[in-house]
């Protein structure tokens, strides 16, 4: 039995898990499980102490271990804290990423993040039947701005999934990329994963938030960011959004420059600092084509 479908043991761990709720995976008490799942569970909490910024503590916990799925994940680790271990990832994929769903899974966003977008789409692609890899190529073909891959690989796995939360997420990612009406599919796949205690954390949060920003609901975004903010006050993400939004609310200058300054302490590389700077370093490029010339007076 799939461990993660409806009727398995690490479904509200795995659910937990791609809400975004990482404390909660880990503060599960995995203990009674199945000798089949004890693996599982660990590499979900592993993953989980990554995403909350604790790749040190998992890489010298793994030190020594030779289990591929154990070592898939140190690799993971590893590169987040900045680590070249791309050729480590190819090989171990080379190696045992046909049928472990694990090693497909770690080696892939390895290969994502290394800005090896293609590599990690062919360890990916040798998943046999698995949600979370389906979750994973979408996010890279959104990523590389293909929506229309990105919606062929969810609806495909609509068919064999029919309303895993996995798929409903991937949708709903494909949905804000793509506006419109769905916007308002995204919100209540979004709405329910925030406010249901099981799931609800930064991420969802977040989540829920910006799909309120983009059908216009400004109280509503601002009510789902100040409960993220009650959750983690130094939340990268939410601390980008409160950006937006006090800038779509028309906030005074200095109270938007101060979250700037919050995020940049948190997070001094986040993709939304980044992005706002390329654009103002293009605005500045432009402005000065047209700036005015004044010859010296004779």
């Amino acid at each position: 039995m799939d461990p993660y479908s409806p009727e398995g043991e690490l479904i509200n761990l795995h659910t937990a898990f791609h809400a975004g709720a990482h404390q909660q995976v880990l503060d599960t008490d995995t203990s009674s499980l199945s000798s089949s799942n004890a693996l599982p569970a660990r590499v979900l909490k592993l993953r989980s102490q990554i995403a909350l910024g604790q790749a040190p503590a998992v890489i010298s916990s793994l030190s020594g271990e030779k289990t591929p799925e154990l070592v898939a994940v140190k690799l993971l680790a590893e590169h987040e804290t900045g680590k070249d271990v791309v050729e480590q990832a190819k090989k171990l994929a080379e190696q045992h990423g046909q049928e472990n769903l694990t090693v497909q899974l770690c080696a892939g966003m390895v290969l994502a993040r290394a800005g090896e977008p293609e590599e990690a789409l062919k360890v990916l692609s040798k998943h046999q039947g698995s949600l979370d890899a389906v979750a994973l190529i979408v996010q890279i073909h959104l990523q590389q701005n293909r929506t229309d891959l990105a919606t062929k690989e969810a609806q495909r796995a609509r068919k064999w999934a029919q309303d895993s939360l996995l798929v409903n997420i991937a949708e709903s990612w494909v949905g804000m990329r793509e506006g419109g009406e769905k916007y308002q599919s995204a919100f209540y796949v979004f709405e329910e994963l925030a406010q249901t205690a099981q799931s609800q954390s930064t991420h969802s949060l977040v989540a829920q938030a910006v799909s309120e920003l983009h059908l216009g609901r400004l109280p509503e975004a601002e009510a789902a960011l100040q409960q993220a903010i009650d959750i983690d006050a130094d939340s990268a993400d939410t601390l980008a959004n409160m950006v937006v939004l006090n800038t779509l609310l028309g906030k005074k200058e200095d109270e938007v420059a101060g979250l700037k300054q919050r995020l940049e302490k948190v997070d001094a590389g986040h993709s939304a600092l980044r992005d706002w700077k390329e654009k103002k370093d293009e605005f500045e490029r432009a402005k000065a084509r047209y700036a005015p010339k004044f010859e010296a007076a004779t």
